[in-house]
């Protein structure tokens, strides 16, 4: 039987305050998401919280894709779910990293409605962190390496 939809969950770290405080940004963002992906708008609605942060939500066609920013987190919790079999989530994914510019993403991709054809439900789940960080992150431990009393 085939699977009535795709989900994706994103959860992006790291990404600039500005950008996530900017609710034209993030809507321009979306809209650009949302036609690479080959999905269609049916309505939008958004809501700016006070001291900072935003959430929006885009109904599609068959589905949904919504943005919750943190900017005081470096942080964005993004969904997609599509119905459509030509929609591409992944494209989707690809054009909110190269805006956003997370230092990590974490993607969750989950099987809806598979009526129990597949033997295994757990999500697959894709973690990737930019080549600084990665960088970074290595230089520390090595640093710690090579300060340890002899």
């Amino acid at each position: 039987m085939k699977l009535i939809g795709k989900h994706v969950t994103i959860d992006m770290y790291g990404c600039n305050f500005d950008k996530l405080n900017n609710m034209d940004f993030i809507r321009d963002t979306i809209y650009s998401a949302v036609t690479e992906a080959n999905m269609t708008v049916i309505n939008f609605t958004s809501h700016r919280f006070e001291p900072q942060g935003l959430s929006m939500m885009v109904l599609l066609a068959r589905g949904h894709m919504s943005v919750h920013s943190y900017p005081e987190l470096g942080y964005a919790a993004i969904d997609i779910m599509t119905c459509e079999e030509q929609s591409s989530p992944n494209n989707a994914i690809a054009v909110l990293r190269e805006r956003l510019k997370p230092e990590k993403t974490r993607t969750t991709h989950i099987k809806r409605g598979d009526f129990g054809s597949e033997r295994d439900m757990k999500p697959k789940v894709k973690v990737s962190i930019t080549p600084l960080r990665r960088v970074r992150d290595t230089g520390a431990k090595v640093l710690r390496l090579l300060s340890r009393p002899k």
